[in-house]
């Protein structure tokens, strides 16, 4: 999302909506190899035009693609960032009344402190997708 965001602000204003449909192509693919294909067609089309956002991609395509390691049903979820951008604005809204830390190790724990609070409360949450492929994505971690 991130990525897709910073190319519309390097490219003119009249290819942006024909360059952001075809970045949506890549992650609509239903196999890393399809994608990569389709990444390095969007490559040799905008390459002249856009050399430097083009080389960045390059730079960037294996975590740009890592999210097709993952099963069908959580690839949005993982694709986007809604949860850390959630979870960044409670940590905004509950540190502004405090302005100020005194020290960076209080900072620390006051944000500590509210990611434990945050998982507390969304622990029993299952986020989209997640439940349904729970067995498959605790075998990545045996």
């Amino acid at each position: 999302v991130h990525v897709m965001r910073n190319i519309c602000a390097k490219v003119r204003v009249d290819d942006r909506e024909k360059i952001m449909n075809e970045c949506k192509q890549i992650h609509q693919q239903t196999s890393k190899k399809e994608a990569a294909a389709v990444l390095h067609k969007f490559y040799a089309r905008w390459n002249k035009a856009y050399s430097n956002v083009i080389k960045g991609l390059k730079e960037i395509e294996p975590d740009l693609l890592v999210f097709y390691n993952y099963p069908k049903q959580i690839r949005a979820s993982i694709y986007s960032t809604n949860m850390i951008e959630s979870f960044n604005n409670v940590i905004k809204r509950k540190a502004k009344p405090k302005a100020e830390f005194p020290t960076e190790q209080s900072l620390d724990a006051f944000i500590g402190i509210q990611a434990m609070s945050y998982n507390d409360r969304y622990f029993n949450r299952i986020h989209k997708g997640f439940g349904q492929v729970q067995d498959t994505l605790e075998s990545y971690f045996e």
